[in-house]
């Protein structure tokens, strides 16, 4: 969905994106969402709003998407992302933090969550950090960055 302050810009032939995204970390999975009609696996988040920190923009997605709230307990990394979507040629800068549930009884949760925003589409599902490898998780990079845990560190993703 579009929102007027989010960060997107048209330039040239490229949409930059500035994005933020969330780690959260239990019994050995990570949770992430995909759109039931995609392939791939990615972090949850969203685009940054003008005026906010990727930080805060980590808190907000979570609550809007998820009804959760979480707090930023690490920085992890800055992805620059280049990549091909629906015949679009994408520039995105993604701040990936890592956050914990607040509520106690929110840590416990494994099983398959829905979005609360009306979008059935969307599942966030916990995938095994062990087996990360056999999952299509974009950008491709994140694999390399959550399983090496070697935080922070900024890393170029080239998928053109």
């Amino acid at each position: 969905m579009s929102n007027p302050r989010d960060i997107t810009v048209n330039v040239a032939d490229y949409t930059l994106n500035v994005r933020a995204a969330g780690i959260i970390i239990h019994n050995g999975k990570v949770l992430v969402h995909r759109n039931i009609n995609e392939t791939y696996y990615a972090l949850v988040g969203g685009r940054v709003e003008a005026g906010e920190s990727s930080a805060d923009t980590v808190i907000r997605e979570i609550s809007e998407e998820l009804g959760k709230k979480v707090e930023v307990i690490g920085y992890v990394a800055t992805v620059e992302n280049f990549f091909k979507f629906r015949n679009g040629n994408y520039h995105e800068i993604l701040f990936v933090h890592r956050v914990e549930f607040v509520n106690e009884e929110d840590k416990m949760i494994e099983e398959t969550i829905n979005n609360i925003e009306g979008r059935k589409e969307l599942q966030y599902e916990w995938l095994d950090l062990e087996s990360v490898e056999k999952y299509e998780i974009r950008p491709e990079v994140m694999k390399k960055v959550l399983t090496e845990k070697n935080w922070p560190v900024h890393v170029v993703n080239d998928d053109r």
